[in-house]
């Protein structure tokens, strides 16, 4: 139980934490968030569903661990969206381990695809979510809790003095 007077974690709350996440099977850190990740409770959900349910009435300093099945969320990986192909064909700016690459279908269709291997012959694209297929757990530090500024609820984040808020930074990529 925290003291009543502490600000939880509820809807209308400027939430900031930093988070990774690790692969349940094999204890590896897949991703790791380190600067300070800043959204509003309820209004910009950034995070999986199960994950800012857990979130609810929290407060600073608590860390906290929520298991999530990738399958559930992003589907069985489909061996269909890997691709390889002879390095020479790649152009160099996509020539490294963990860069993402936006490719569009014949129907018009993006999806990204994440360079996973490549050596002196052949490179490696991967189409799946990184957590398809796994099950992963989530363990998060709760950094800040406060009551959001109206400012803050329409940014959906945080608003640092002189930063142009993107919405889209605040997402995990």
């Amino acid at each position: 139980m925290h003291p009543s007077s502490e600000p939880v974690v509820r809807e209308g709350k400027l939430v900031e934490l930093t988070y990774k996440v690790t692969d349940r099977k094999t204890g590896h850190v897949l991703t790791r968030v380190e600067f300070p990740l800043g959204y509003v409770h309820g209004h910009n959900e950034i995070l999986a569903p199960s994950v800012h349910k857990e979130l609810e009435g929290r407060c600073a300093g608590d860390i906290i661990e929520v298991a999530i099945d990738g399958n559930q969320i992003f589907g069985p990986r489909d061996e269909s969206l890997v691709f390889s192909d002879d390095i020479d064909n790649v152009p160099e700016e996509y020539r490294q381990v963990g860069t993402s690459i936006l490719m569009e279908n014949d129907k018009g269709q993006t999806r990204s695809f994440l360079v996973t291997h490549m050596d002196d012959e052949r490179l490696t694209v991967d189409g799946n979510n990184p957590l398809s297929g796994r099950e992963v757990v989530f363990v998060l530090e709760i950094l800040t809790v406060r009551d959001a500024t109206d400012a803050e609820i329409k940014a959906g984040g945080a608003i640092h003095a002189g930063a142009d808020i993107d919405p889209s930074r605040l997402r995990p990529v």
